[in-house]
């Protein structure tokens, strides 16, 4: 055994620690936040409708076909189109991955499940990490023209870099700066601008959708407030790779931005309702694809 492996395994398991660590103190922080202010928070849930909770899933899944979409349109652009409901199962079976500590189970569930339906690992893992800037990108920007300039005009700052990161010509000669180190064969076809332009439309339709689902149990907000609120904390969210779906750094940052306009309470009581919904919803859209693709099998 050479001297590199016992290394890496060390630092396999120091990275195994960080990460259940940072979980570990994001959910003893939530839990302490929620225990606080307990009677605040059960007034928040008392105010809650489950008409109008039931209407907010309804936006979720509309929400996470938007960005089935996106990915779909990424990987067809690349050179591997799929029918709808294959790519569905692939997307949202795969999604699931991301509530496993560390980023790189959902690349991998979907690189294995399109392997089958003859996507090249390559391409699948593309499509998959293009998805990160287009999302903050455009969330970003429905943030910006939502919750106001004045406020948050210091997003702008990171706006430069991440539309560079959209060209398709800067995206492309990273992919295969990528590819050559990692000594994988070049992708076939390059991304496009039409492409690039398509997902970004699916993409801010997964945005509004998703500030529709906030507006729902958080009609006091406004529906344009929601649709930034939701934007802001879930791209800071993003940001945090190392905790599985971003646990608990979107709901203190959805808190912070829904502050201004309710208690504090009532914005922990829509956070964590809102957390929910999604989970709800994600193993909603994984179910029903799961079923739909296997029903055609048979």
């Amino acid at each position: 055994m050479s001297t590199a492996e016992p290394r890496t395994a060390r630092r396999s398991v120091v990275k195994r620690v960080v990460r259940f660590g940072f979980l570990a103190i994001a959910l003893g922080f939530g839990t302490w936040a929620v225990a606080s202010q307990w009677d605040a928070v059960a007034a928040g849930f008392a105010k809650l409708s489950w008409p109008m909770v039931a209407a907010s899933l309804v936006a979720v899944v509309a929400a996470l076909l938007g960005a089935m979409l996106t990915w779909r349109t990424l990987l067809a652009d690349l050179g591997s189109p799929l029918p709808f409901r294959p790519a569905a199962k692939v997307f949202f079976v795969g999604q699931l991955g991301k509530y496993i500590p560390g980023a790189v189970w959902p690349v991998i569930a979907q690189m294995e499940m399109g392997r089958d339906l003859g996507v090249p690992r390559a391409r699948s893992a593309a499509a998959f990490f293009l998805m990160m800037p287009i999302q903050l990108a455009t969330g970003l920007l429905v943030t910006l023209g939502t919750l106001g300039w004045d406020r948050y005009g210091w997003l702008l700052l990171a706006l430069p870099v991440i539309l560079v990161l959209l060209e398709p010509k800067v995206i492309n000669a990273v992919i295969g700066f990528g590819l050559r180190k990692l000594k994988r064969e070049p992708l076939e076809r390059p991304l496009t601008r039409r492409g690039m332009l398509t997902a970004l439309g699916w993409a801010l339709a997964g945005w509004t959708a998703y500030g529709v689902h906030l507006y729902f149990v958080a009609p006091q907000t406004g529906l344009l407030f929601a649709i930034g609120a939701f934007a802001l904390s879930w791209c800071l969210g993003i940001l945090t790779f190392v905790v599985p779906a971003g646990a608990g750094v979107r709901e203190v940052a959805m808190v912070a931005v829904l502050s201004p306009v309710m208690d504090r309470g009532s914005a922990i009581a829509v956070a964590l309702v809102s957390r929910i919904v999604i989970i709800v919803g994600d193993l909603i859209c994984a179910g029903i694809a799961g079923f739909v693709a296997r029903r055609d099998r048979v």
